[in-house]
């Protein structure tokens, strides 16, 4: 039995079975599940551009990683170490070329 609305009562949602939701599914297009052309239709891989972007990728995330942290180290030494502006500058300086014979 449904509950009045006039009462205050919500009613009852209808019953929504497995072949109902089939049905909707069907109609509404979700169920497009049928492949029948190539998984890969776009244009072939050019493998040593892949591995250029990829290298620079890497180069890119070691130096600015390097000039991060450098950064970090030399604000540090500014502000906590009383080296000052030009302190901080020297060691920043002073480590980068450090970074760059350790890194290549």
């Amino acid at each position: 039995m449904i509950p009045d609305v006039d009462k205050g009562f919500p009613r009852a949602r209808p019953r929504f079975d497995q072949a109902d939701r089939m049905r909707l599914m069907k109609e509404t297009g979700l169920m497009d599940n049928h492949h029948s052309g190539p998984v890969e239709t776009g244009a072939p891989m050019d493998y040593a551009e892949h591995d250029r972007t990829y290298n620079a990728f890497l180069a890119g995330a070691k130096w600015g990683t390097m000039v991060i942290v450098i950064l970090m180290i030399a604000m540090a030494a500014g502000f906590f170490g009383g080296a000052g502006f030009i302190g901080s500058l020297l060691v920043f300086i002073i480590l980068n070329i450090a970074g760059v014979f350790l890194l290549r």
